[in-house]
């Protein structure tokens, strides 16, 4: 498989695109209680990026997707279509966001509580988060993609959590998802060779029961066979010769715009 390396001018695109989709969900978090439907949530996120950013919010009409972000409550895993329906007291739901700038797309996404979580799902939320950042701190040229989704599993695995593995990661510029898929499990020094200048979306889902799904009758959300809570996080990445520059950190993180791979 040929990398997919970025030019400098559209590493600039796409620094500005995963720039756009880290404040979308900066901007969203105060709104995500009690009471306020998912279908609110896409209506302020559609309305931010189409008239504050003048973006485009990628998955509307992707490849018939009807909304302008993705919103997964509790054992929902991903794709979740907002609806009608309130959020309540203690559910969890991961908000998925792809903003396009100038023809390059930013695709990242974030665990949000309303209220206060319970026990299991606010562990659950917290090695989700540590999976994906161990797998940001191996990433560097040279790595392979298996050792990333090795690291990913290994990690999940540990606290007798599972790893949904029909979805996954995966390369993004100019198009959504190309090549490479990036999957979230894996044996070191297996799979493709990251190289310098490539453009990767990391996105671990994490099950707390069992790691079978199944999508539900309109065809894109993705619940969990057992009925388990999911937790997901996502950034896009460029990698670099000695580490990654994470395209899409928010400003609640303390990790560095530049990950060294220790």
């Amino acid at each position: 498989m040929t990398a997919n390396i970025k030019t400098a001018a559209e590493i600039e695109k796409m620094r500005v695109a995963g720039r756009l989709a880290a404040e979308v969900l900066e901007m969203i978090g105060p709104h995500v209680q009690a009471g306020v439907t998912t279908d609110e949530l896409n209506t302020l996120c559609h309305d931010y990026i189409v008239n504050q950013q003048q973006g485009i919010p990628a998955p509307l009409n992707y490849h018939g997707f009807p909304k302008s972000i993705c919103t997964s409550v509790n054992q929902v895993i991903c794709h979740g279509i907002p609806n009608d329906k309130a959020l309540k007291e203690g559910d969890i739901v991961n908000i998925d966001i792809t903003v396009i700038k100038d023809g390059y797309h930013g695709d990242t996404s974030k665990m949000f509580v309303v209220g206060k979580p319970s026990i299991m799902a606010e562990r659950l939320i917290r090695v989700t988060q540590e999976c994906l950042y161990l797998a940001l701190k191996l990433v560097k040229n040279g790595v392979r993609l298996g050792d990333i989704g090795h690291v990913i599993q290994q990690h999940a695995e540990k606290h007798s959590y599972s790893v949904v593995r029909e979805y996954c990661g995966h390369g993004i510029g100019a198009v959504f998802h190309e090549d490479p898929q990036v999957l979230h499990y894996g044996k070191p020094g297996t799979g493709e060779v990251l190289k310098t200048g490539m453009c990767l979306t990391i996105e671990p889902m994490i099950n707390a029961g069992g790691r079978h799904s199944k999508m539900l009758k309109d065809g894109w959300t993705v619940v969990t066979k057992d009925r388990s809570l999911s937790a997901q996080f996502e950034h896009t990445l460029l990698v670099t010769d000695d580490g990654c520059e994470i395209l899409t950190l928010r400003s609640d993180e303390t990790l560095e715009r530049h990950l060294i791979a220790e």
